[in-house]
């Protein structure tokens, strides 16, 4: 299955039949869905709603496709072109328009794209929103505007400049430390727009730039999920260039990892943690971060009497917690920094501005910032299950064998030991059963995983 429609908009794979793939057709129907949804629930005669994209190939394409069918309904557009995900969520409260849409797949490859959808704070719309959208799509209960009424397009390309100037405006955001600590960075922006963005950013903070893959063709050079096997060659630039750091973004740039001057990665995990260690030391309060993300960022949290909360995987769930608690920081594990004081939205601009600013204050090697905090490490693995057997059951079962344990259940069944914990979760796109382990070292949170598959496969009869 190559079309997945969920509550947070829709994603595919380019080309195909009609319903199986993402194909021009169903990029229509589903921006029609979106714009008939502001239309009925906005309620304003004129609704305005900003469109950008990522660089990937299909890009020029699905974007046509829609600010065109969303033209047709009647709503104007201000179109972005190539742009950011955060930048696109900073537009939309700036530009007082009534939502968004951004054009990528994120992590997933050049096949992929997709549809997310924002609302007029330029966040992710909620899960009933998300529902009453794909019911819109599914009755293709459109109506289309007439001559005299259809939508204006206003090209708007300053954005990513403006959403670099928003970022090193916030006060936590020392240009003048970063500079003086002359550093020297890696850049590699996966030839999408991060390749653009993230070094006009550092060179306004005077740092060096070596520049790998910045090139905004749309041909990812690897996996574009920033993760350690798909990143050799920036590991490898750091090294031979003798920087201080590398630093690497998906092809939104939502998702942020850095690389130690080593040629080591930093930790996908650990991006929000230096950040939050930093922000929490200048405006001491409270974190939030997802069921799935290091304990790391609890430990930090506590350091600085703060309190920490966990919210189920999904970044509106992690918004929601963030808004309900007054989280100074918060994010996801997968390298994605919410910081509320500029949005609500994850942002690799503003983690990279705060993390420069830590390191400059610090005076510290990557490689000893790193070592300076709670050591933990991650083993996320997965079971496929046959259609038939009934993934409820399953974690319903686990619940009860741990039952004296502490246990949470607000997203799958997380059972936090007291030296380790293991997080179960059933994807809701395929028939698996996501097994996501941390502990105090590799062996350990390994040994948990299999330990967990066998007892999990032992309920199932596998």
């Amino acid at each position: 299955m190559t079309l997945i429609k969920s509550i947070s908009g829709i994603r595919g794979t380019i080309g195909g039949k009609v319903g199986d793939n993402l194909t021009p057709v169903d990029a229509v129907k589903f921006a029609s869905a979106y714009g008939t949804w502001l239309k009925k629930y906005i309620g304003k005669e004129k609704i305005t709603v900003v469109v950008g994209r990522d660089a990937r190939i299909s890009g020029p394409m699905i974007h046509n496709l829609v600010v065109n069918t969303l033209i047709g309904l009647g709503i104007d557009v201000i179109d972005l072109g190539l742009s950011t995900t955060p930048t696109v969520e900073v537009a939309v409260p700036l530009e007082k328009a009534e939502g968004g849409i951004i054009l990528t797949a994120s992590h997933n490859p050049k096949q992929w794209n997709a549809l997310k959808l924002l609302n007029e704070k330029g966040e992710f719309l909620n899960g009933a929103e998300g529902l009453k959208i794909l019911e819109i799509a599914e009755a293709e209960a459109f109506d289309f505007s007439d001559v005299d009424d259809l939508g204006a397009i206003m090209i708007n390309d300053a954005y990513m400049d403006i959403h670099i100037d928003e970022v090193l405006n916030l006060p936590l955001v020392d240009i003048d430390a970063v500079k003086a600590a002359k550093f020297k960075v890696v850049v590699d922006g996966v030839n999408s727009s991060g390749g653009i963005i993230i070094p006009r950013l550092l060179e306004l903070m005077g740092v060096e730039v070596v520049e790998l893959y910045c090139e905004p063709n749309g041909h990812f050079p690897h996996n574009p999920e920033p993760l350690k096997e798909h990143l050799t060659d920036i590991s490898e630039l750091v090294v031979k260039e003798k920087a201080h750091l590398g630093i690497v973004v998906d092809p939104d740039v939502d998702r942020l990892a850095f690389i130690c001057e080593d040629g080591e990665m930093f930790g996908e995990e650990y991006t929000l943690v230096a950040c939050a260690d930093y922000v929490l030391s200048k405006t001491p309060g409270n974190t939030v971060s997802n069921m799935s993300s290091s304990r790391a960022l609890r430990d930090v949290t506590k350091m600085h009497n703060g309190s920490y909360e966990a919210s189920a995987v999904g970044e509106v769930n992690v918004v929601e917690l963030m808004k309900k608690n007054n989280a100074v920081i918060g994010g996801e594990g997968n390298g994605g920094i919410i910081y509320p004081e500029l949005h609500y939205g994850r942002d690799s601009l503003v983690g990279v501005a705060l993390f420069l600013t830590h390191l400059a204050n610090k005076k510290m090697t990557v490689s000893a910032l790193r070592a300076s905090y709670p050591e933990y490490y991650m083993s996320k693995n997965k079971i496929e299950l046959t259609p038939q057997i009934d993934v409820d059951a399953i974690l319903v079962a686990m619940t009860e064998k741990y039952k004296n344990e502490d246990i949470t259940t607000i997203d799958g069944v997380k059972i936090d030991f007291a030296e380790n914990w293991v997080h179960l979760r059933k994807s809701n796109t395929e028939p698996i059963i996501r097994i996501y382990t941390e502990a105090a070292s590799q062996e350990k949170a390994d040994a948990l995983a299999l330990r967990i598959i066998d007892e999990i496969k032992a309920v199932a009869g596998l």
